[in-house]
């Protein structure tokens, strides 16, 4: 194993080859139950940016994980610069120059930014102890350089996902690795926090990095990426520059079908107000929020990552109990001051983090879906679980969302972050909510299963259920609201109907 004080590479330089930055040949990866890549083939030249694009579970980030030395290939062979080479370890892909971001990041919450972007390789003093000032120069040098605005001596855990997200990106790229793999880095980014990202992902193209770009984001893809893969079901389907197609010659190449709408918004009587809130504040966070959502009505919430929307939600479920104001249900005031009690009152709940308050990594799919209804409707009187029809219903569910398994014995680390979220969403529909509060709900989702949560909603909100939508993509909010309600530093700035609601109108009322 290479010494990890070793790893920081120079950087590669611009000039062009006709021999792949990293080509792959006939790699084969077959997990229990299921052939995660078969027979794959993928080349990557330098200062390009090359885009994989592919439903959940269509491989893509076994793939990079395999180039990252997470996974060992069963079969088939890497080259990196024209030279065959065997990476059994992280640690060897980075001793080679291959750098990987991780859709679900791995950093340590309790130590501070700096010592998570240079951990294992922290500068020694003449005593051999970790020199602390030279760490904090490094780190502010480096963040001064991708124009990061982050404490380097604040603990990770007290920093947004958006924050955290950069931070990540500020560590690979600390390895001045010469392939740099991206698995889906602006899903916890604003549009500013993704336009910064691209200038730095610019940067690095123009110093002769290729860099794999893994998003299920359209406009992402034809923004920042030259060329571009396309995976299904484990296999490779075809290579195109991105000038060459279009946006829906994509979308059919990764489903192998064609999504005829993405935002099934449907008109639905809009009935009594079902949850109400007054003034509600959690002292240092947010202040004075007030809204309404009727039966059947889809409340957008939108601002900027920051402005308080997670911390509304998290109030209303009772994670953090409010400090002051009132929650109201069907005109009852009501104090909510756990989870428990919130879904006693019919609500449920989506965190935006699948990872750290979502999903259960070590159990099963079906414990994962069954987790939050074991002690409401599938209860009978005898006070015994009614199994049978729990699990049927759990796997119809799993299988309207698409949810890609052999089974649903399996450990559900072991899914892709997006069939992970679909199996938290099937968990939430189980209990049948009255009032369904979700964050980012299609966050690392691929195309048709956006379309199928979508279509989900708008359904639920035909049933009479009141939902509170949060959504850091724009096209999400104006496409799925009835109104749309923005925050801006804690507080609520506006309420806009349908018919104003416009992308100019709601970042206005965002930036206030």
């Amino acid at each position: 194993m290479s010494d990890p004080a070793t790893l920081e590479r120079p950087a590669a330089g611009g000039q062009a080859s006709s021999t792949p930055l990293l080509e792959i040949r006939g790699i084969r990866k077959a997990f229990p139950g299921v052939v995660a890549l078969d027979n794959v083939g993928f080349q990557l030249r330098a200062g390009t940016v090359h885009a994989l694009m592919g439903e959940n579970g269509a491989g893509k980030s076994t793939l990079m994980k395999i180039i990252a030395g997470v996974y060992t290939p069963d079969k088939g062979e890497i080259r990196l610069k024209g030279q065959p080479v065997t990476l059994k370890s992280p640690i060897d892909a980075l001793s080679q120059g291959i750098a990987m971001i991780h859709q679900e990041l791995n950093l340590m919450p309790h130590m501070t930014v700096a010592e998570n972007v240079w951990i294992t390789r922290e500068p020694k003093n003449r005593f051999g102890f970790v020199d602390h000032a030279e760490l904090r120069r490094r780190t502010e040098d480096l963040f001064a350089r991708l124009n990061i605005h982050i404490d380097p001596l604040v603990e990770i855990q007290t920093l947004s996902v958006a924050s955290r997200q950069m931070v990540e990106i500020a560590k690979a790229v600390s390895y001045n690795s010469d392939v740099l793999i991206m698995d889906e880095p602006t899903s916890a980014l604003t549009e500013t926090e993704v336009a910064h990202l691209f200038d730095i992902i610019r940067t690095l193209r123009a110093q002769g990095k290729g860099i794999i770009y893994i998003t299920h984001k359209m406009n992402e893809l034809f923004e920042i990426a030259d060329e571009f893969s396309v995976f299904r079901d484990g296999q490779y389907i075809a290579t195109h520059a991105s000038s060459d197609v279009t946006r829906d010659d994509i979308i059919k190449m990764m489903v192998g079908r064609e999504i005829t709408q993405m935002f099934p918004k449907e008109t639905v009587p809009i009935g009594e107000v079902v949850l109400s809130v007054k003034n509600l504040c959690l002292k240092g966070v947010f202040e004075d929020v007030s809204f309404d959502i009727r039966a059947g009505e889809i409340l957008g919430l939108a601002g900027l990552v920051g402005s308080g929307r997670s911390n509304v939600a998290e109030t209303l479920f009772g994670v953090t109990p409010a400090t002051s104001g009132s929650i109201s249900i069907r005109g009852e005031v009501v104090k909510i001051n756990t989870p428990a009690v919130a879904m006693g009152h019919g609500m449920a709940f989506l965190t935006e983090d699948r990872k750290d308050t979502g999903c259960f990594l070590c159990l099963d799919i079906q414990t994962n879906a069954e987790m939050a209804v074991l002690n409401q409707r599938y209860v009978n009187k005898a006070g015994f679980v009614q199994s049978a029809q729990l699990t049927k219903d759990a796997i119809e569910m799993a299988r309207r969302l698409r949810v890609k398994t052999p089974d649903m014995q399996e450990i559900i680390q072991n899914l892709s972050g997006g069939n992970q979220q679909k199996v938290l969403v099937a968990r939430w529909l189980l209990t049948n909510p009255k009032i369904l509060i979700l964050d980012e709900p299609t966050r690392g989702i691929d195309v048709g299963a956006k379309a199928e949560i979508h279509k989900l909603v708008s359904e639920l909100a035909g049933q009479g259920v009141a939902i509170l939508m949060i959504s850091s993509e724009m096209p999400e909010v104006l496409g799925m609201s009835d109104r749309v309600a923005v925050m801006h530093q804690g507080r609520i700035t506006g309420i806009l109907d349908r018919s104003e609601a416009t992308q100019v109108s709601v970042m206005d009322l965002a930036a206030k």
